[in-house]
């Protein structure tokens, strides 16, 4: 076995208790660590990307017990972009965290930062329905610790609103699990697609009802109307470093309805045919609008950032719903798209309600205007798909492929329109942030005198001090990845194109990780050669099964 495919889970797993237990009072070598561990998971996702990169499907069984009966990780072309794009995210976020003092406004972020990217990373590897739970699990507990990092009464509330709406969520996983179970006796993900399939329609009425409570669990952690009221006061109100990190999170959900609806519950199941498209397109388009409409009436830009995320999601996830080879690989290149460009937001977001505030009004310019301004410019136009970056040839490429659906009409118009909505939003945030700012300190008439400072006052008083570097390295960070994103859109679409059609043919999956089901099982009293003691009492494994 390939003992790279756990580094990534067991790496945080181990640094986040060391930096609880030794290094909890000393800030500075927190921050050491905590990037330096994100700098190797960065290599460590990187030399997993390239094994993948020939589609070549390798499987981790922990304990040495074969599936379906163990726990296994498994990487495919799909898990290992995922990993490599978590990994590339969090090592901007921590920057900015380490550069904005973010983490020193609290007790034991970067542990709870380690232990959210064991969870993200674990959810994206793993090869088992159940534990894709424990995973979530342990990504939402060190978010809920995160999204109250540094207190504050607004901070609480969204907090409690959070937790109590996924612990909701969590319990309907659990019941979908059992459902599941009860009718297959299996959870292993490559097992349930074999399972599934054999399933005769007049048993299929259960399964059907385990399909429906996990694509509902799925849409909760996607924030999919009419279950994303959690997310803007959540996100609007979290730290922006967990915010930002929080943009791979609803992506968890989005990756989960492509892994479980094309290799367990696929479109040539008959027992759930017509489960994913015939309400998850509308749900999306509809949140689509919801976002964009958001965008407009936003006065806190948090919130505003916020429906803009919103927006991408259901954009997202009206990719997936169109559930064709196509329209998947668009799904896939608008995942690494929108992802950092929501990241970015988040970040410039808090560069901006640092210096004057969240109220998106006329306010008198801030440090670094020139700066943030462009930041701001050229991630709002990337999250509304104006050309040149990676969200204009995104949007392309869902649009392209949604030419053969039935409601292609709908989806062209919804998401052209929410398009320019949203560049309208943003355009008037920007207008009352940065523009008109300007405008109030060449309006003399203020009543503020205040503000006006003498000449001679002006050459006496002491300089503003220096803004920290590192936050604006994270968010250039951020928009060189959107551009190339875009520079190398030819690439990447070959191989999110390659990674769509393995979704959809998901048979060397299965196989690779059901091969050594049958292997014999050998007691320590035992030569290898003898093959008395099976799994399987009635069968005789082959040797070219072993």
């Amino acid at each position: 076995m390939n003992h790279l495919l756990i580094a990534p889970i067991v790496l945080p797993a181990l640094v986040a208790p060391f930096i609880i237990m030794t290094l909890r009072y000393h800030i500075d070598l927190q921050r050491i660590f905590s990037l330096a561990t994100n700098v190797l998971l960065i290599a460590i996702a990187a030399a997993l990307a390239v094994q993948a990169a020939d589609g070549t499907v390798q499987v981790y069984e922990l304990g040495d017990w074969q599936a379906p009966f163990g726990i296994v990780l498994v990487l495919d072309r799909l898990s290992a972009m995922m990993v490599l794009l978590t990994t590339v995210l969090a090592l901007a976020v921590n920057l900015y965290a380490v550069g904005s003092k973010w983490d020193a406004r609290g007790a034991n972020f970067h542990a709870l930062f380690q232990f959210q990217l064991m969870g993200i990373i674990g959810a994206f590897l793993t090869g088992d329905a159940f534990n894709l739970f424990v995973f979530f699990e342990v990504l939402l507990i060190a978010s809920y610790g995160l999204m109250i990092h540094g207190g504050g009464a607004r901070r609480f509330q969204a907090g409690v609103q959070y937790v109590v709406f996924n612990l909701l969520g969590s319990t309907l996983f659990l019941f979908a699990l059992g459902t599941i179970y009860s009718v297959t006796g299996t959870l292993n993900l490559a097992d349930l697609a074999v399972r599934v399939a054999e399933l005769p329609a007049e048993d299929s009425a259960l399964i059907r009802v385990g399909a429906v409570m996990l694509l509902l669990v799925f849409a909760i952690k996607a924030s999919l109307l009419p279950l994303h009221f959690w997310l803007p006061a959540s996100y609007a109100n979290a730290p922006a470093p967990v915010a930002a990190l929080f943009a791979i999170m609803t992506k968890v959900g989005a990756y989960s309805i492509l892994r479980v609806y094309t290799l367990v519950f696929g479109p040539e199941v008959a027992v759930v045919e017509g489960l994913v498209d015939n309400w998850l397109l509308p749900a999306a388009l509809l949140t689509i609008a919801i976002g964009a409409i958001g965008v407009l009436g936003s006065k806190d830009i948090g919130r505003l950032m916020s429906f803009g995320a919103i927006t991408s999601v259901g954009t997202l996830l009206t990719a997936i719903a169109l559930f064709t080879p196509e329209a998947t690989a668009a799904a896939l290149y608008y995942t690494v798209h929108s992802t950092l460009a929501a990241a970015a937001l988040f970040l410039v977001a808090d560069m901006v309600r640092e210096r004057q505030g969240g109220e998106i009004a006329p306010k008198p310019v801030m440090a670094q205007s020139g700066l943030i301004s462009v930041l701001f410019f050229v991630a709002a136009i990337a999250t509304a798909g104006m050309p040149p970056l990676s969200g204009f040839l995104g949007k392309l490429l869902i649009l392209d492929a949604a030419r053969d659906s039935t409601l292609v009409v709908w989806v062209w118009a919804v998401i052209l329109i929410s398009s320019l909505i949203t560049i309208m939003g943003f355009a008037r945030a920007g207008t009352l942030i940065f523009w008109k700012s300007h405008g109030l300190t060449q309006d003399h008439s203020l009543e503020e005198p205040e503000i006006e400072l003498e000449q001679a006052d002006q050459a006496d008083a002491p300089r503003a001090p220096r803004a920290p570097a590192l936050p604006f390295v994270a968010c250039f960070s951020l928009l060189a990845g959107l551009a190339a994103l875009t520079l190398f859109a030819g690439p990447v679409t070959r191989y999110t194109t390659a990674t769509a059609a393995d979704l959809f043919a998901p048979q060397a999956y299965i196989e690779t990780v059901l091969a050594n089901r049958d292997r014999p099982v050998v007691e320590p009293d035992q030569t290898p050669g003898d093959k008395t003691l099976d799994l399987d009492a009635g069968d005789t494994t082959s040797e070219e099964n072993h």
